[in-house]
């Protein structure tokens, strides 16, 4: 991600959410649906008649047999009225006859009860929840309670904007009502800042919702990341090289003449050819790499140690700091000071081969603790603690 002129610290995005729910969200191969990883959902963004829902689900299980579940959006929420909104409830008969012709699962985005109601009396096997429902608690809400004891398989995309509570508060509200055989889809975020892709990726918020919910299983939809062919590989491949569980790739009949996201989907022989141009890593070393890895991970648990006690002497002599500014009545605030610590860090970085902009992050957090730190040394004046209000780590 590019962060040249970001003023919004990313520590916003991810406080520690308190109080997380606890999910009892099975593996894939618990789904009792025959999954392997990486599991590969394809299919059309839009269902735009039988024929064409027919013809690709035709095209994907003879060039792609690994694929597993055919999806399809009936109902298309568009950011302004006028454009297509999908053929709605009568695609799910197409949907339907592409389980009994072809044997793939079907999929489809749920964004109401109503839908959910008709996607499960149609006997839809999994649903989706659409990043322009997910930042909504109400419609999720609605969504959870119409699907309760049901079980059936919901995927949750990320949040059109990146906040990452958002995303944990609709997967807790689907599990809070039983559903256990539950998946979180990243499909990137809307950003302020141009990067080369349709959505910008923030890997941080997918690792750190895997970091909150470990069981929880992570599909990427590179479709909606790239926004081009050409760029799909690339994020197809980043994902599995991070241990993603699947992918979710629009694959479409006759793409340029696709009625939503033309520029983003290809056609089965291009899905075939780039699956196969995928490399699928082990999820986690076998026994013969094993020594060798624990013996790599002991360093950098070694070396974990002494960041943190540098950190903390770094911290004692911030407070000696503070209590100096206090006693002679000086601003905790430097920015100067600030500034040419970090322009002298990150030429260090440049030389230890280390990225400049990580520097700066990490630098940044540093600071905001030092100030804290500093805040926190009682006033030699009135004996109390300062209540100085610094502009926090916004100078970078």
């Amino acid at each position: 991600m590019n962060q040249k002129n970001l003023q919004v610290p990313l520590g916003v995005y991810f406080r520690t959410v308190p109080d997380l729910t606890p999910l009892s969200a099975l593996p894939l191969s618990s789904w009792r649906l025959g999954f392997d990883r990486p599991l590969v959902i394809a299919g059309p963004c839009s269902a735009e008649s039988e024929e064409q829902v027919l013809e690709t689900a035709r095209g994907i299980a003879q060039h792609t047999p690994q694929v597993k579940v055919f999806r399809a959006g009936i109902w298309k929420p568009r950011t302004r009225p006028g454009g297509f909104e999908g053929v709605g409830q009568e695609a799910l008969k197409w949907l339907a006859m592409v389980k009994k012709e072809t044997g793939l699962l079907t999929m489809t985005e749920v964004a109401t009860a109503e839908h959910a109601h008709a996607a499960l009396e149609a006997g839809i096997d999994m649903l989706w929840i659409g990043a322009r429902t997910t930042p909504n608690p109400f419609s999720v809400q609605e969504i959870a309670d119409a699907l309760r004891g049901t079980d059936v398989p919901v995927f949750v995309k990320n949040p059109i904007n990146p906040d990452l509570q958002l995303w944990i508060g609709a997967i807790e509200r689907l599990a809070a009502v039983g559903i256990t055989r539950l998946a979180a889809i990243h499909r990137g975020f809307n950003w302020f800042e141009r990067t080369p892709y349709r959505n910008s990726p923030m890997w941080e918020f997918p690792i750190r919702l895997k970091a909150a919910f470990p069981q929880l299983e992570l599909i990427c939809d590179p479709s909606h990341i790239a926004g081009s062919p050409e760029k799909l590989g690339g994020i197809a491949q980043q994902a599995l090289d991070l241990n993603f569980s699947g992918l979710m790739i629009e694959t479409h009949r006759d793409p340029m003449n696709a009625r939503s996201d033309a520029k983003q989907q290809i056609a089965p022989p291009q899905l075939k050819v780039l699956l196969k141009s995928l490399i699928v890593r082990e999820a986690s070393p076998g026994v013969v790499h094993q020594s060798e890895l624990q013996d790599l991970r002991d360093l950098i648990d070694q070396l974990d140690d002494e960041i943190l006690q540098k950190l903390s002497s770094r911290m004692d002599i911030a407070e000696r700091i503070g209590d100096f500014k206090k006693a002679h009545n000086i601003a905790i605030l430097q920015p100067e000071r600030f500034d040419r610590i970090v322009r002298r860090l990150k030429d260090m970085a440049h030389d230890l081969h280390l990225d400049p902009k990580f520097i700066s992050e990490l630098m940044n957090t540093v600071h905001e603790e030092s100030i804290r730190r500093q805040r926190s040394v009682p006033d030699p004046n009135n004996g109390i603690h300062s209540t100085v209000h610094a502009n926090e780590g916004l100078h970078r």
